[in-house]
């Protein structure tokens, strides 16, 4: 913050509380030179002013906000560039990636800062550590449990559920079933996958995705006639020269997809001969896809959640779309 805009807050800041001290000050003073109690002549709906003070339990009140005011602003941040006495900071501002974060984090847990953020992580390593290596590891060795055994540990999933609902759930749904863009875990349509280690895989180290774009080198006839192919091998009716020219054309996209169309996990090349599309399924929407392409990011989480929690959330993701679990 520039010195201007500290001086600005400190002045509004104090300037207030003094104003409000000089209300405070002027409201219990006398200035009418009438006797306490006298009646003043006005009267409203049956209620008759007396010149009675300020009630004395809402003078000590105001006036211990005061005190409060001032002691606060002088342990903790609020005056601009001031850091309060105590050195207390909500968390370290300066940090621009996940790895200056964690080095910051531990820095201020090894040295003892009032940093709120690096306190709460501590404390809930303390607290909870032991409970998800309970859960995530084989009777507290080193050795991960498998997947399938966590999801028939009822414990287990609603920790995973929890895990996944705070770091998962902006993308995928609450319910896990996703938006545009963002795959359903509920369903048997995997881009990568649907085995225990590709969702760990999945989950620990992220993955990309980039359908690259086809209009330079097919033109929007060929986009068209491709589209169309594409569209009839999920059963759309669509038009029959269209998508048998279509089918010729295709042979650009199977390097992906296989000649049959049925993806390729491998890559992350998605089926197009089912009922699930992630960017949409309207002809707009393939059409959208194939013209200028589509990219997409999966985070990893190995560094955020540690492999513990990435277990327990996998175990969780798996048994949606595993009926013997839910």
């Amino acid at each position: 913050m520039t010195t201007f805009w500290s001086l600005w807050i400190i002045i509004i800041t104090v300037g207030t509380l003094v104003g409000c001290a000089a209300l405070l000050i002027w409201c219990l003073k006398d200035k009418m030179g009438v006797e306490e109690s006298a009646d003043m002549g006005h009267e409203y709906d049956g209620i008759r002013e007396l010149n009675n003070p300020l009630p004395k339990w809402w003078t000590y009140l105001f006036v211990g906000t005061f005190f409060f005011a001032a002691t606060y602003l002088t342990l903790y941040p609020g005056l601009g560039n001031f850091k309060g006495v105590l050195g207390w900071t909500s968390s370290d501002q300066t940090v621009r990636s996940l790895e200056e974060s964690k080095a910051s984090v531990a820095a201020a847990q090894s040295n003892k800062q009032l940093d709120q953020y690096a306190k709460e992580l501590d404390d809930a390593d303390t607290y909870f550590g032991e409970a998800f290596k309970s859960l995530a590891y084989v009777n507290g060795s080193t050795e991960l449990r498998p997947i399938p055994e966590i999801a028939a540990d009822s414990e287990a999933v609603k920790v995973g559920q929890r895990l996944f609902l705070q770091n998962c759930s902006q993308c995928h749904g609450s319910d896990a079933r996703g938006q545009k863009g963002f795959p359903n875990l509920t369903d048997d349509a995997w881009l990568y996958g649907g085995e225990p280690a590709a969702i760990v895989t999945t989950i620990m180290h992220g993955r990309i995705g980039q359908m690259p774009s086809w209009k330079d080198a097919l033109g929007e006839q060929g986009v068209e006639e491709v589209v169309s192919y594409t569209l009839s091998l999920s059963g759309r009716s669509v038009n029959a020269r269209d998508a048998e020219a279509g089918k010729a054309r295709f042979v650009v996209c199977a390097a992906c997809h296989g000649t049959d169309g049925k993806g390729n996990p491998a890559v992350g090349a998605p089926d197009l001969t089912d009922q699930d599309w992630l960017f949409g399924s309207s002809r707009a929407d393939v059409t959208e896809t194939v013209m200028n392409g589509r990219s997409g990011v999966m985070p990893a989480w190995k560094d955020i959640l540690g492999e513990d929690k990435v277990q327990l959330v996998a175990a969780y993701v798996w048994s949606l779309s595993n009926s013997d679990n839910k």
